[in-house]
């Protein structure tokens, strides 16, 4: 786990433009200073009870049955996780659950953001006292339209700063409806307590964009979802946080071992078959299609938490074909 540094006078400054050589982190991803986050994450679902509260007991059991898998660690508390209607309560108990459930060597990313710099930072430092091995960060958007680069980079600055633990940008336009500028990403990414960012926009010139203007730095991108996992590879993504993983851990972690073997044409055939079921579970169904696969391949994904409502069963037959076509059910 990686320990608050001293940071450089640099890393206090609000303006994006400014940066001085000899504050970057060098690229040398043997030092202990630097988290490898390279790897399949399951940004894990949050199971409810018929009245809606957390059942830790189901989380327990969907964590041993992912024990299997080669799983890099797991996402706790995304989007996915339904973070967003949880109490503050809720989500450090969850954190704290499963790193109580999972083995030490598996990385536990814990998403911390707020809508305030304050209470991220809070939040921050409670998912750090946990287990949380890093947060995840998402862009504050409520009031977007003032979210400009300036902001944006001084409000990171600030939970870096002040973070036990490495910190992992999260650019999530589709519920934020806000990505994280590339010259944002690139003005933070030499500071020694930002390590990466999951992108989850799927624009995979951006992508690449990030990857090409940061590398050297030992900065890494996590592609946000299975439909462009390979897509994420080919440009030099080290990994991917999958809502599909949920599901089909197996053949996520399979087509990353297909593309870091360079098994091209398998790792094609492979990302095909996931296009239609990942689709399904995240833009076309979101978490209520999610939960409903997840039961269906043995896991516990019950009911969401309102307003969240269960598919109709018009849609589950929709999701069942996506699924059905490709092979899986």
């Amino acid at each position: 786990m990686l320990m608050r540094s001293v940071f450089p006078a640099w890393a206090r400054v609000t303006c994006p433009s400014v940066h001085r050589p000899g504050a970057r982190r060098a690229h040398n991803l043997t030092s202990p200073s630097q988290l490898h986050i390279r790897g399949i994450y399951p940004p894990i679902s949050t199971p409810f009870n018929t009245k809606e509260h957390v059942d830790y007991d189901k989380l327990q059991e969907n964590l041993q049955r992912y024990s299997n898998l080669p799983f890099r660690g797991f996402v706790v508390q995304g989007s996915n996780g339904e973070y967003a209607y949880l109490s503050r309560e809720e989500r450090v108990e969850v954190v704290r659950r499963v790193r109580q459930a999972v083995p030490k060597e598996k990385l536990l990313m814990a998403g911390s953001g707020c809508e305030s710099t304050q209470a991220t930072i809070e939040m921050t430092v409670e998912m750090a006292q946990s287990g949380a091995d890093a947060v995840l960060v998402v862009t504050p958007s409520y009031y977007r339209g003032r979210m400009t680069t300036s902001a944006l980079v001084h409000h990171y600055i600030k939970v870096a700063d002040s973070s036990p633990v490495p910190v992992v940008l999260y650019s999530v336009p589709g519920n934020t409806g806000l990505d994280l500028p590339v010259d944002a990403v690139v003005s933070l990414s030499p500071h020694p307590n930002i390590i990466g960012l999951k992108d989850s926009g799927g624009d995979i010139t951006r992508i690449a964009l990030i990857v090409h203007r940061t590398q050297h730095l030992g900065f890494q991108v996590l592609s946000g979802s299975a439909g462009f996992l390979l897509a994420g590879y080919s440009v030099g993504a080290v990994g991917g946080v999958c809502a599909l993983a949920n599901v089909l851990g197996a053949q996520v972690c399979e087509l990353e071992r297909l593309c870091l073997t360079a098994q091209w044409h398998e790792a094609k055939q492979l990302q095909y078959r996931l296009i239609e079921p990942n689709a399904a579970v995240t833009r076309k169904f979101g978490i209520p299609g999610l939960k409903q696969a997840m039961d269906w391949f043995g896991y516990y994904g019950g009911q969401c938490r309102s307003p969240l409502l269960p598919l109709t069963e018009q849609e589950s037959k929709e999701l069942r074909k996506d699924f059905t076509a490709n092979g899986w059910l």
